[in-house]
């Protein structure tokens, strides 16, 4: 599906449309943990989202809820590896649509699929929560497109007893860098705050 804007006689493609066909750029981290021999497992659009690029295997949700489910599914059937989850109802259904009590329902639908997540976790797993980016919901601000804000990055080990502040990241790409060094490898991007959680 290609996406297109015009009428009829001037139809022209979307630019962000055509870059997704391509995939994202070379090295990413999903190709350098896939040369590590690290086995990958996407739930929701991540399949759609790199274009199948080093995914072991995927599963598709149709529902935040739904996702958490097959998040906690995906715990207990593999011992190691990344599990990649992404959530899209916080983002096509609230986010988008500055829908700030239907928002507020989701995070608390998605604490309750934590319950069954966390205990789950081992003493040296890794859980890593963020958003790719901001939609105020401020009424001031008339668009629905997305926001300049700054994303949470909250990072959860059953090894570290004490919370602390990752302070203001520079790029998004910490989180991956931070994911390639836990399974022994580097991307090109990035500052990677593992020993902060050791």
């Amino acid at each position: 599906m290609r996406a297109v804007h015009g009428h009829a006689g001037k139809f022209h493609e979307d630019i962000a449309a055509a870059r997704l066909r391509r995939g994202p750029a070379k090295p990413m981290l999903l190709d350098v943990l896939k040369e590590r021999g690290v086995p990958v497992f996407g739930v929701g659009k991540i399949h759609d989202i790199y274009n199948g690029r080093g995914l072991d295997a995927y599963v598709t949700t149709n529902s935040n809820a739904d996702g958490m489910e097959k998040l906690v599914e995906a715990a207990r059937d593999r011992k190691s590896g990344l599990i990649f989850c992404n959530l899209v109802d916080f983002d096509m259904l609230f986010g988008h649509r500055k829908d700030v009590e239907g928002f507020a329902r989701s995070l608390e639908e998605f604490d309750v699929g934590l319950e069954s997540y966390l205990p789950l976790l081992k003493e040296h797993d890794l859980l890593m929560i963020t958003a790719d980016h901001g939609c105020d919901p401020d009424p001031r601000w008339p668009t629905t497109d997305h926001s300049r804000e700054y994303v949470p990055i909250l990072a959860y080990t059953p090894a570290k007893q004490h919370g602390l502040s990752l302070g203001v990241r520079e790029t998004l790409a910490d989180m991956g860098q931070t994911i390639a060094e836990n399974f022994g490898g580097v991307i090109p991007h990035g500052k990677s705050f593992l020993n902060a959680l050791s």
